[in-house]
């Protein structure tokens, strides 16, 4: 006699957009107070939570443009599936960059961490 065990289906529901907005720290008050208050350090540990070295983000003070910021806002938007242009990463990323990471730090955490289990029953 066999049985066979349902499995689970994993579902996400997100869009091809961004969860929140640029200027949407009001979403996540204390991670936008973590980075207001010791941004080397969140960005630190964002780019960890994104599977990237810790002490990346510190090589950013070398340049007009942030490129590990750009690169990492790049990723974020590659491994979603989150439309957008490199001119506009280059520009948040220049001009709102602490915007960026908490951006950043949001979507992993609402992409990350909301999957729905649906059991499929077996015949």
């Amino acid at each position: 006699m066999t049985s066979q065990q349902p499995r689970p289906f994993v579902m996400s529901h997100h869009s091809s957009q961004w969860s929140s907005e640029i200027c949407d720290c009001c979403q996540d008050v204390p991670e936008c107070c973590f980075a207001f208050w010791c941004f080397p350090c969140f960005a630190c540990s964002t780019a960890r939570k994104h599977g990237e070295c810790l002490c990346l983000p510190l090589l950013d003070g070398f340049g007009c443009i942030p490129p590990i910021t750009m690169a990492m806002r790049v990723s974020v938007r590659n491994r979603y599936g989150i439309q957008g242009t490199i001119c506009n990463d280059c520009a948040y990323s220049t001009f709102c960059g602490i915007c960026v990471w908490c951006q950043m730090s949001r979507e992993m955490n609402v992409r990350d961490n909301n999957i729905t289990l649906v059991h499929t029953r077996g015949k």
